[in-house]
């Protein structure tokens, strides 16, 4: 347990510097690309990668992608992925590339990570607001229009146990109103990573797998709740492959003497 706490504090406090140095940076950034940038992509990228830092040096975790690779990163998807634990942002910002969050906005709201996400056009929603709900899928629109992908986790939160939450629609509706594309990833291992409620970094080794883009094309407002179980469906499956996929990579002679 005093292991565990001192390499955590050590990480949270590396965290820390890391934010420090990085909101300076992306306020030039942000100030040389908003002109010409107006999907923020590239402040995106240099966003993201401070997570990226992050996952690199933690010595516990051990996080990769997989599966479809996105040739035009400039074409825009609405991507849908299941949420398992706070580490789920840090893997998922390993992909090779941009996408605007829609976060929480408690988190939007916070001192130097806040004011990096706003630069950057991740999106704040207050759930319990339906002024706020609105206004954040008319940004979303927004985003998609500039071509950039918005991740959105339609589970709405963290499942406390072992399986994925119903979906809620959002996502889906306007993937069929704006006649784009849903992106599925399904994630498995960040559980381990970072327990609900807790800020203790575990030992994990955790994967996200980019799966076939599903079209939307031709669909209405009534096919809705299939598609939305289909990319449901489609995510479990990936999941639950991806779970013995990474218990097989894990070795217990390796994770014995792991710090």
């Amino acid at each position: 347990m005093f292991r565990d706490r001192f390499v955590s504090t050590l990480m949270w406090i590396f965290i820390l510097v890391v934010v420090l140095f990085w909101v300076p940076v992306m306020a030039i950034i942000f100030a040389l690309t908003a002109p010409f940038d107006p999907g923020r992509y590239i402040a995106g990228r240099w966003f993201r990668l401070a997570a990226v830092t992050v996952v690199r040096v933690n010595p516990r975790w051990h996080f990769r992608t997989s599966g479809v690779r996105i040739a035009d990163p400039r074409r825009p998807y609405v991507v849908v992925a299941n949420h398992e634990s706070y580490a789920d942002i840090f893997l998922l910002s390993t992909l090779p590339w941009e996408m605007k969050w829609l976060s929480k906005a408690q988190i939007v709201r916070l001192p130097m990570m806040g004011w990096m996400m706003q630069m950057v056009g991740d999106i704040a929603v207050q759930r319990d607001s339906r002024e706020s709900r609105a206004a954040s899928i008319e940004a979303v629109r927004d985003r998609l229009r500039k071509n950039v992908s918005v991740m959105i986790m339609p589970e709405g939160t963290r499942s406390r146990t072992e399986d994925m939450l119903p979906f809620r629609d959002g996502a889906f509706r306007i993937a069929i109103e704006m006649g784009l594309p849903i992106l599925p990833i399904a994630i498995a291992g960040t559980r381990n990573a970072m327990a609900a409620d807790s800020f203790i970094f575990n030992h994990a080794t955790a994967e996200a797998r980019v799966l076939e883009p599903v079209d939307t094309a031709g669909m209405t407002v009534a096919d809705e709740l299939t598609l939305k179980e289909e990319v449901r469906e489609r995510i479990r499956v990936a999941r639950d492959q991806l779970r013995i996929e990474v218990a097989e990579r894990v070795s217990p002679s390796a994770s014995a003497t792991r710090l």
